[in-house]
């Protein structure tokens, strides 16, 4: 297929058209805005719908019963917005609702600025809302990867009856680069989709419980709701064989750059640079933030590598936590770091790995 010049906000809705989203509903937030000024054009031109909702909560619930019927539906936001859709995303959790969201992160806490920041790691990966559900959370680096990423958000959300982040920035939705757009599904493929879903969608079936894609309050019983939240646990354990990482030119490594997303892109850059200064440095790039490649950081040569550097554009470090996590205390772990707005440096990342291994 040919390759076309897209900005990233542009290419994720096109991307979301072409797996078969057919409703979108949203609220315009800088740095996001071409999603939903994108899909207002776009999905009417395919039977779809797109609605302006009047706030990001009306507009995720509006998701939540689109979703729930059965129809591939989406969202997106950023940050604050992404805080205000918390609860319909967790009614769509126990609900078992699939569905679609896109955070283009921006400097936090509260309003923030509108410049880019990875600020949201913590909201994204362990506390998108109430009573602990979690979600596959999806990184991507480069624009292409944000493209392929949506378009299999929307399969893994209706496999497993879940809500889906795909976890971006503001560098990533605004930049423009080429990208290989994936195959259009067809009406028919669109339809038989839906279709799968009637055992389940809120279609007028009878009042049977066991059937019903919406929550009733006091439907729970406390040992209905545990057997629910036991089943949950079960399938994000299932997940864990679908984390993924970029480990790139780790096998000989003495430090090693940690990152996801637009960091993860420019320590990718330092590697290069500082190998051609003859440093063995190596990257390992989550691309699902959740579940975490633990097992990226398992297969490291620790009798090489002298110490570990997490680069992130937050202060404080969040993405470290987890980094800390898969380490479990086999080398020591730096950080490089900024936040609020500011992009992360590439001299940074090379002045930071060159402290390191000077110490």
């Amino acid at each position: 297929m040919s390759r076309v010049f897209m900005k990233g906000t542009e290419a994720v809705a096109e991307a979301a058209v072409r797996a078969g989203c057919r409703f979108f509903a949203g609220y315009p937030i800088t740095p996001q805005n071409e999603v939903p000024e994108y899909l207002s054009r776009r999905l009417p031109e395919v039977g779809g719908v797109f609605v302006q909702g009047e706030s990001e909560v009306a507009s995720v619930n509006m998701v939540y019963g689109a979703a729930a019927a059965g129809t591939r539906s989406m969202t997106s936001s950023s940050s604050p917005g992404i805080a205000l859709k918390s609860e319909g995303v967790s009614y769509c959790a126990s609900a078992r609702i699939p569905m679609v969201y896109c955070n283009f992160a921006r400097g936090g806490p509260g309003v923030g600025s509108i410049q880019p920041a990875q600020q949201d790691y913590l909201q994204a990966t362990k506390a998108s809302g109430n009573g602990g559900f979690r979600m596959p959370v999806l990184a991507p680096a480069t624009v292409q990867e944000a493209v392929d990423m949506t378009y299999r958000a929307f399969d893994w959300a209706d496999r497993d009856r879940t809500p889906v982040l795909i976890l971006a920035d503001g560098v990533i939705g605004t930049m423009m680069e080429p990208v290989v757009l994936p195959e259009m599904k067809s009406d028919e493929e669109v339809a038989a989709i839906k279709e799968s879903k009637k055992k389940w969608a809120c279609i007028g079936h009878p009042l049977d419980y066991a059937h019903r894609s919406w929550i009733e309050p006091g439907q729970w019983s406390t040992q209905k709701m545990q057997k629910c939240n036991e089943d949950a646990a079960a399938l994000y354990r299932s997940w864990e064989k679908e984390a993924e990482a970029e480990e790139y030119q780790t096998e000989d490594a003495e430090i090693i750059l940690t990152a996801y997303g637009i960091s993860g892109r420019i320590a990718k850059s330092a590697v290069n640079l500082l190998r051609a200064e003859g440093i063995k440095a190596g990257l390992i790039r989550p691309k699902t933030v959740y579940p975490f490649p633990n097992y990226a950081y398992d297969k490291l040569d620790y009798g090489k590598v002298k110490a570990i550097l997490d680069v992130e554009m937050s202060i404080p470090a969040l993405f470290v936590e987890d980094v800390d996590m898969a380490v479990k205390g086999r080398c020591p772990i730096e950080t490089c770091l900024c936040s609020g707005g500011n992009i992360m440096s590439r001299d940074a990342v090379i002045a930071a790995a060159k402290k390191i291994m000077e110490g």
